[in-house]
């Protein structure tokens, strides 16, 4: 066997390509496999790329017609580490919002550790005696008024229900709806009786 490509191998015996057997992660062997002419193993497939992508990648980093040694310059202060650009590269005005933002930043800390230690001197324990929890008659009422106002949406929606049979819109009502209707005097009398334990 000789090798034709990555991977690939051509037996002399027989003449054809052989991708030879191959270790799975878990430790079991691929067996050996013919492939046919022209055959790329997965490894050596080129990515495919949108033509957008091979647009922006042949795109140049820096505005046609910039000298060459500014390129150069801009070049060499993006590869620093620090991630200032030199002095000799900026121009006046850069220079000047360099030194600008320098101040801001000195200034921003002094104000944020000052702010901590306002911060931690209000963070006094806050006294939670004269705080009430509302009562449990407060929350009963709470809960029944939005009881009343669940069956009063139901009590409408059974009144549509029978203004709709009425006026003939709807014809055949189906077992659910009948059955709605029924629960009418079952639901007047809950909110009538829930009204009144409002009003206790």
């Amino acid at each position: 066997m000789m090798a034709e490509r990555t991977g690939v191998v051509r037996d002399e015996q027989t003449g054809e390509l052989i991708l030879p057997a191959t270790q799975r992660p878990d430790g079991t062997w691929r067996k050996p496999r013919r492939v046919k002419d022209g055959y790329i193993p997965q490894e050596e497939v080129p990515v495919y790329e949108t033509k957008g992508t091979q647009w922006a990648k042949g795109k140049p980093d820096y505005p046609i017609g910039l000298n060459p040694n500014d390129i150069e310059k801009l070049r060499i202060a993006k590869n620093k580490d620090t991630g200032k650009v030199p002095e000799n590269v900026l121009s006046k005005a850069a220079k000047k919002n360099a030194k600008r933002k320098e101040k801001r930043k000195q200034t921003q800390n002094i104000s944020s550790t000052s702010s901590i230690e306002n911060s931690k001197q209000r963070d006094a324990p806050i006294r939670t005696e004269n705080l009430e929890a509302p009562s449990s008659d407060v929350i009963t009422k709470d809960v029944i008024s939005k009881k009343i106002k669940s069956l009063k949406k139901k009590l409408r929606q059974i009144e549509d229900l029978e203004e709709k049979i009425k006026s003939g819109i709807l014809k055949n009502p189906e077992k659910e709806q009948l059955e709605k209707l029924e629960r009418k005097k079952e639901i007047l009398d809950e909110i009538e009786d829930l009204e009144l334990e409002l009003d206790d």
